[in-house]
């Protein structure tokens, strides 16, 4: 994977209070170019809000984003044309089919109708959607797993410089997930770059070979993923970094009886 000295992603300070809880405060994180970073944290970490302001859905009280020099906040129109985004919760169109859901989110930004059709039938193979759409299955009548590939394929249709995902394999089979990794790689190593939130360590350590740990709304630790796990496992180093909830000896009696 190839790096450039100019980031790719920067979030400079962004910070963002919700009836008086800081949810995120003041979120710093370099992604170089070429890179796939994992973003790894507890539930209410901060991980969403995050992302959210650094793609432009969730304006911030303070701070930067900057996606390859362009200001995502002073240029939204130019940011996000070179941003792929796979928000948390993402609402869709549901009375479409996949490929008609491809073709108006295509043409909606602009692309060529003859480009569109292609991506969107290439799209939908690689993500095993196509046995749906040949049935013509609604979005409405998609699967958890489904409406995250689909979700995929509204961020990568457009040919984005920078992807940015939260949970993108959330309730994705095994098989469907491979695929999903290759994807990723596939595009890494065409220069793009990722950042992906997840809660499975297992997973950034196999995919990611950048990682930053996000808790009660600030980067605790952030670089290569052989710097951040050192010796240990991520996991450990999560707990440590955390702090460790474990049950005792006294809990949950009242289940044995």
């Amino acid at each position: 994977m190839q790096t450039e000295t100019a980031p790719a992603l920067r979030l400079d300070g962004l910070t963002k209070t919700f009836s008086g809880k800081t949810a995120a405060d003041r979120v710093t994180l370099a992604v170089p170019t070429g890179s796939l970073t994992g973003l790894v944290g507890p539930n209410g970490a901060g991980k969403t809000t995050s992302l959210a302001m650094a793609v432009g859905l969730l304006r911030p009280d303070a701070g930067t984003a900057v996606v390859h020099g362009v200001d995502v906040w002073a240029e939204p129109v130019k940011a996000k044309a070179i941003l792929g985004v796979l928000p948390d919760g993402l609402a869709l169109p549901e009375r479409l089919t996949g490929a008609e859901l491809l073709t108006y989110w295509g043409l909606l930004r602009g692309m060529d109708a003859a480009v569109v059709r292609s991506r969107t039938a290439e799209l939908l193979r690689l993500l095993e959607l196509d046995e749906a759409e040949e049935h013509g299955v609604l979005v409405i009548e998609y699967s958890t797993g489904m409406r995250k590939k689909i979700g995929l394929a509204t961020a990568l249709l457009h040919a984005p410089k920078v992807l940015v995902l939260d949970e993108p394999f959330e309730a994705v089979d095994p098989v469907s997930a491979r695929v999903l990794r290759g994807m990723l790689l596939r595009f890494v190593a065409a220069g793009g770059s990722v950042v992906i939130s997840s809660h499975v360590m297992s997973l950034v350590e196999d995919l990611c070979d950048r990682v930053a740990v996000i808790a009660d709304g600030r980067v605790v630790t952030s670089g290569t993923l052989a710097e951040v796990r050192g010796e240990s496992t991520l996991e450990d180093v999560f707990v440590r970094l955390i702090g460790e909830r474990g049950i005792g000896e006294e809990d949950l009696l009242w289940l044995a009886t």
